[in-house]
């Protein structure tokens, strides 16, 4: 067998990591274009650190991908240090036996992501199979370790290490138990040490992480655990860390706020590079507020080099992750929100409701009877005034409304890269109240007072501060934290508030990129 052709892609027919890659399915799946973006950062990382020197030229280097797929990672760094090692090792059979048994590790996601790995990378789904590339190997699995792990379960039906929930993945030993090897551990040293050697130490860990698990919550509920690999893999004491995660950690949320906060602080994040829209990286993937990939360097201190990915255009600027009380994805926007948050004003984070401004739930409906008019979904209807547990300070003011789902699908923008952000806004008269579909924007004596809260909300400066923190479809009072309250006697247009803020022509004109019309849909 031709060992090249192993690691070659052939110029006339596809690549089969390509394809899986590019098929909508529950698991994401690294393309190899993607795969080699993240290892291009690796290794202008370690020349920038050793005086220019080659990464893929060093027979040392030990890559570990600890929740390995379809194996693409693997098999691209395979790649590399097969021509990056020529000189130094210069028979073929004895490169390709190093590189496989000494500088590359793995661990299978599940039994069959595991023999998708070995296949990639040993060209058999047998490291010691007759079609293996190499014959080093005495076992069948390799360096590509994969065993089934089980759960462990708490008194209140939550897996200890990853929280998932006991009804829906306690299956049985005939089904996938989703107990990943990596984060089901009270020692992840010791866990390495006894899959591959005691003096294991990886310079590289780098890959792709499960995102999410059941959780058991409402509808259909999932909990994120990706950051739950990011916190193991910096046990390990890597040099660099890389991987690729939802974006929506960004800005915290549902157990990632103490994950987000520690990033965000932890200045050996030296790169992050953020893709708002997730199919730019993930063809046929549909999941909100996009991916990023950030690379961790262990002694490396300072600012991180950010680049916003949207379309063709790249944006690269260096500051701190953590200059705001959120994190601003878009680095030409940082200018922006400088200058208003200089002006000592309130937010309107201050006054925007909570979830539930009444206390009424989304699948309550109208009934009968009532002295007041509830407002939900699809309509209105009378509502009784004792079944308002919150609220009742509002109750008797002209109010402004907009649901607390953004108007743009999954919060991503549209393929011109602009927003909306806000869906309907409305406003609701003295006894008229909502359910928790919507939040309460702003309260106030007089209707007038409400318009222009409106026509300010409808504006694009408005607009352009919520959609520094659309991670997600959801619109919550944390989404108002830039926007400053203003005179409600006035009557605000982009003008104005370009005027008041002092932005440039340049920032006027990015504002008008990114966000658009209100009455444009």
């Amino acid at each position: 067998m031709n060992i090249e052709k192993g690691f070659a892609l052939r110029g006339r027919n596809p690549d089969v990591l390509t394809c899986i890659a590019n098929l909508s399915n529950d698991e994401v799946f690294t393309p190899p274009e993607f795969a080699n973006r993240m290892l291009d950062t690796v290794s202008a990382s370690w020349a920038a650190d050793h005086d220019g020197a080659d990464i893929w030229a060093n027979r040392t280097v030990k890559f570990l991908d600890p929740f390995t797929k379809s194996g693409v990672f693997l098999r691209e760094i395979t790649k590399r240090l097969i021509t990056g090692l020529e000189n130094e090792i210069p028979n073929l059979q004895e490169r390709v036996d190093h590189i496989l048994t000494q500088q590359v590790f793995g661990i299978g996601t599940t039994q069959l992501t595991s023999l998708m790995a070995r296949r990639s990378l040993y060209c058999s789904k047998l490291a010691n199979g007759k079609h293996s590339v190499t014959r080093r190997f005495n076992s069948e699995v390799g360096n590509i370790w994969f065993e089934r792990t089980e759960h462990t379960w708490n008194a209140q039906g939550k897996c200890k290490y990853c929280g998932t929930n006991q009804a829906s993945l306690d299956r049985g030993v005939d089904r996938e138990s989703h107990a990943y090897a990596f984060i089901h551990t009270d020692n992840i040293k010791t866990r390495i040490a006894e899959l591959f050697g005691g003096d294991m130490q990886f310079d590289v860990i780098i890959g792709n992480p499960p995102y999410q698990l059941d959780d058991a919550g409402h509808g259909r509920s999932a909990s994120p655990i990706y950051h739950r690999f990011v916190e193991q893999a910096k046990e390990l004491d890597p040099r660099y860390l890389v991987m690729v995660i939802p974006s929506r950690w960004l800005g915290g949320g549902k157990g990632l706020n103490q994950f987000r906060s520690t990033m965000l602080t932890d200045d050996r994040v030296r790169k992050l590079v953020d893709y708002e829209n997730a199919q730019e990286v993930f063809p046929g993937v549909d999941f909100a507020g996009g991916v990023c990939y950030f690379l961790w360097d262990r002694n490396s201190h300072g600012q991180c080099e950010v680049t916003n990915v949207i379309g063709e255009d790249h944006v690269v600027a260096s500051r701190p992750l953590d200059e705001f009380p959120t994190f601003v994805r878009n680095s030409a926007a940082v200018s922006i929100v400088r200058k208003v948050l200089s002006v000592n004003e309130q937010r309107m984070s201050e006054q925007v409701s909570s979830r539930k401004p009444f206390g009424i739930a989304t699948n309550i409906r109208p009934e009968k009877s009532g002295d007041l008019i509830l407002r939900w979904e699809k309509g209105e209807g009378p509502y009784p005034t004792n079944k308002v547990t919150v609220g009742n300070d509002i109750v008797e003011k002209w109010k402004v409304i907009t649901s607390y789902v953004a108007y743009d699908h999954a919060g991503n923008p549209g393929k011109d890269g602009r927003r909306r952000v806000l869906s309907k806004i409305d406003i609701l008269p003295p006894r008229t109240i909502c359910t928790e579909t919507y939040l309460v924007i702003g309260a106030f004596e007089t209707k007038s007072e409400a318009e222009s809260l409106v026509k300010y909300m409808k504006t694009r400066f408005f607009r352009f501060l919520m959609s520094q923190f659309m991670y997600s479809h959801h619109l919550t009072k944390n989404a108002y934290s830039f926007v400053p309250i203003l005179d409600a006697q006035t009557t605000w247009d982009d003008k104005m508030l370009a005027d008041r803020y002092d932005l440039t022509e340049d920032e006027v004109l990015f504002i008008a990129t990114k966000i658009r019309p209100f009455e444009k849909t």
